[in-house]
């Protein structure tokens, strides 16, 4: 048996960081952690100072449970025995960010970049399914897309991965534009742009602007993959061409699109399209339900294509899809009277994203004297537009024909009051409040969609759910 490659020395994360070496620290490092809960022996451990936690205060547990080494600051190093396996840096953070610049530098892989109003994650992992039938891919955990997140997920990247995809978040100007020149990718997507975190923003147009930031580390004679079905794709590609990106790649269902849809069929489970894809006609399947996927799907096929990955096979592999958790993932319940499913979308929300969930929960299909019911909490981050915002939902909803809608928090009391008696299913001011009037709602046949942003909880009533009604997945509910 071939032993597996390193991820990095000992030797070459000293170099990289221009840090000390102390106490027996082992060679070789299978990997890079910074959470004890989850790092694996012969990780090295970060040490990275949180807004709640010092990553210092785990260097002891991180070492017990087989660490290499632990990087820590040298302001730090006191509180430490003299043996102790470490790797003594400036700053931690500053650290690892010098480890992934040179995970970047040593990679011939070709590089995407991810960002957009939303699905940023989905994309990800649809990018990670469609590349890995032509090479080894690397990709992001979890969604690690923020000041730390990218850091870490590039000091991943092994050296003789072929492919790697990296998501890149933000919520105010001026963050993207620093990540993205760390990353240096071949290929920048943006997902789309929509009016989300407008707390922090003038506008959609200001939205666009910072997230055309990902233009700025793009890699010479590197492309720009767009959603021209979007209100900013003209905005956007005038300023892919202010930083003389070379090519701009359009997706979507207009006419001019270059990653085009020709026909398609949306199913409650997954969705069949036709499709033309940089001159090249395809049918694929997608493993997982909605128009906003398909629309993903989309820059991804175009995007694996430009990588000089395998356009078939990568098509081939997106019948495989499965929603990552809280981002549509399909639960079986076991209900009063018969079976039912929970669509779980609880791990964040923005207007646009709400509405695609409504929609696919529209085509779900219910079973007899079954109902859908939606199950909504507080969309944070829009500022003064916040209560019409959520008010506006009713609307979706209503087509959507969406049989009861239960609310949870300040924000969704403004669709509480839009919606018709009819329709209204409960309100609670939190999440907990609200889980026991979901369960006693629920009857055989019901699909229940639940989702808010993080901060609403809305996961915590996914959890009472599936401890109370969950069953194994059966087949027809794997997507």
């Amino acid at each position: 048996m071939t032993a597996t490659k390193p991820l990095w020395t000992a030797q070459e994360m000293a170099k990289a960081t221009r840090g000390r070496l102390q106490g027996a620290v082992q060679e070789n490092v299978a990997g890079i952690s910074i959470d004890t809960r989850t790092i694996a022996s012969g990780e090295a451990f970060f040490a990275i100072k949180g807004d709640r936690l010092d990553g210092h205060d785990f260097v002891e547990a991180a070492l017990a449970k087989g660490a290499s080494f632990a990087v820590v600051d040298e302001a730090s190093t006191k509180k430490f025995p003299k043996n102790a396996a470490l790797l003594v840096v400036s700053e931690t953070l500053q650290a690892m960010r010098d480890v992934a610049a040179a995970a970047r530098a040593r990679s011939n892989a070709k590089i995407v970049a991810v960002t957009g109003s939303a699905g940023k994650t989905g994309t990800k992992e649809a990018l990670r399914l469609a590349l890995s039938p032509s090479g080894e891919t690397h990709a992001s955990s979890a969604s690690f897309n923020n000041h730390w997140g990218v850091p870490l997920s590039l000091s991943r990247l092994a050296k003789d991965a072929k492919f790697g995809v990296i998501e890149i978040g933000m919520n105010h100007a001026g963050e993207i534009a620093p990540l993205v020149k760390l990353v240096r990718p071949h290929v920048a997507i943006v997902t789309t742009i929509e009016p989300v975190h407008l707390e922090y923003f003038s506008g959609i147009e200001a939205i666009a602007d910072a997230k055309a930031e990902i233009f700025l580390g793009l890699e010479p004679g590197g492309a720009a993959v767009l959603n021209r079905d979007n209100s900013q794709f003209a905005r956007l590609e005038a300023l892919a061409k202010e930083a003389s990106v070379s090519r701009i790649v359009g997706f979507g269902s207009d006419a001019k699109s270059d990653a085009r849809i020709l026909e398609i069929g949306l199913q409650e489970d997954s969705s069949t399209v036709h499709a033309e894809i940089l001159g090249e006609k395809l049918m694929f399947k997608l493993g997982a339900p909605g128009r906003h996927l398909v629309m993903n799907a989309l820059a991804v096929l175009a995007s694996a294509k430009l990588m000089g990955a395998d356009l078939a096979k990568a098509a081939l592999a997106l019948g495989q899809l499965v929603p990552p958790p809280g981002r549509g993932r399909r639960i079986p319940l076991r209900l009063p009277g018969g079976e039912g499913l929970l669509i779980d979308e609880s791990y964040n929300a923005n207007p646009a994203s709400m509405r695609a969930a409504i929609d696919v929960l529209a085509r779900a299909a219910i079973g007899k004297q079954g109902r859908r019911i939606a199950v909504l909490g507080d969309m944070l981050e829009l500022g003064a537009e916040a209560a019409a915002r959520h008010a506006e939902l009713a609307e979706n909803l209503d087509a959507g024909k969406i049989d009861l809608v239960l609310c949870s928090g300040p924000l969704m009391h403004s669709l509480w009051e839009a919606l018709p008696s009819a329709r209204r299913g409960g309100y609670a001011e939190n999440a907990d409040a609200l889980a026991p009037q979901v369960v006693s709602a629920l009857r055989g046949g019901d699909v229940v969609m639940v989702k808010g942003s993080n901060a609403s909880g809305m996961g915590r009533i996914v959890k009472s759910l599936t401890q109370k009604f969950g069953a194994p997945a059966p087949a027809e509910f794997t997507a």
